[in-house]
């Protein structure tokens, strides 16, 4: 028999700023941001709700958020704490199903299909980890239960902030056509823009269409904006994938103006790698690799194999990459990338 499938989406809210809140109490009611600091080109991180009632939001530059509050309170992320909250809440999700897909630390899926718990209610069980999450780690989540990840993603923000919504599978049909395309997965600000210059501003302007008109004018894309308008999503709750990379970046206050500006700024970073290395037990290093962003925020990345990356090998990433734009450089990051499989050849640096 073919079970039908229970997704749940929980997402935090504004989890950074929650946690801040959490431990110091007397900023829950005031303006609220993590990120970092103005003199140093900083943006935020998050913002809590009495911030974003001033349009103070994520990725905003933290110099602009205090020309809209000069109240605003600014504290710098703390990463092992919100780690911590984070592992916190996984292992309540582990009560319920062992299909758990994280996006981030503060956002997961859960396939709860034919679990037991809550006699096998999705909703019952979305408001029981909300609790949980609340009264034990002393944040608040919202949910979105569907029966696909399409639709548990989109309903988890209909209630927010601390809140839940359900589409019920007999629901879709008529929730769907009313539905902004903006909100459908994978469409951007710039595609919704091109879409509503054709006219497609909601899912009953994709439902107007037929597949084969959607295909011819739009490509894959097309394909993708009819089975999501329809709220069809085959997407299988996946399990955590292993780690890819380790890097560190750092935006620098002032330009480096001059290529030993640049390498003279390396050390620091690759210090600051290597004792996240250290920390990353069991991976093998298989790419280095060294990105550039320029005062133009136009950037490259180079990288090499090796196995064990040293500062000189950095260095000598770093010195092709700026052959590549006389433009000072407002970014440098250094990292790897991580042997995928442990029979991969290994090949000497030339460094």
């Amino acid at each position: 028999m073919l079970i039908q499938r229970k997704i749940i989406h929980i997402d935090c809210d504004c989890f950074y700023a929650a946690v801040e809140m959490r431990d110091h109490p007397e900023w829950r009611d005031v303006p609220l941001a993590v990120g970092g600091a103005s003199d140093r080109r900083g943006v935020l991180c998050t913002s809590n709700y009495p911030a974003r009632q001033l349009g103070i939001r994520a990725a905003m530059s933290t110099y602009r958020a205090q020309q809209l509050c000069r109240n605003l309170i600014i504290v710098p992320p703390d990463f092992p704490r919100y780690k911590a909250a984070s592992m916190a809440m996984r292992a309540i999700f582990a009560d319920y199903t062992d299909v758990i897909e994280p996006l981030s630390l503060d956002e997961a899926y859960l396939d709860v299909s034919g679990q037991p718990h809550c006699e096998g209610s999705a909703s019952r069980m979305a408001a029981e980890i909300r609790d949980r999450i609340e009264r034990e780690i002393g944040i608040t989540a919202s949910a979105g239960i569907a029966p696909n990840k399409l639709l548990a993603k989109i309903a988890s923000d209909w209630h927010k902030p601390n809140g839940q919504f359900v589409i019920r599978p007999q629901d879709i049909s008529e929730f769907m056509p009313n539905l902004p395309v903006r909100k459908l997965w994978g469409i951007g600000k710039v595609t919704a823009e091109r879409l509503a210059k054709r006219g497609i501003h909601t899912c009953a302007d994709i439902h107007a269409r037929s597949l084969e008109q959607l295909i011819s004018e739009w490509g894959r894309l097309g394909r993708q904006l009819y089975e999501q308008a329809q709220g069809i999503d085959h997407r299988p709750v996946a399990m955590a994938e292993r780690r890819k990379s380790l890097s560190v970046e750092n935006t620098y206050a002032h330009d480096l103006s001059s290529p030993q500006d640049c390498k003279n700024a390396l050390p620091a970073l690759f210090q600051d790698w290597q004792s996240r290395m250290r920390r990353a037990s069991g991976e093998r290093a298989h790419k280095a690799f060294v990105k550039i962003k320029f005062a133009d925020f136009t950037q490259t990345t180079v990288e090499c194999i090796c196995a064990e990356p040293s500062l000189s090998v950095y260095l000598g990433l770093l010195e092709q990459g700026l052959k590549r734009n006389a433009q000072a450089v407002r970014l440098l990051g250094v990292g790897v990338r991580f042997n995928e499989s442990p029979t991969t050849p290994q090949q000497l640096c030339l460094w």
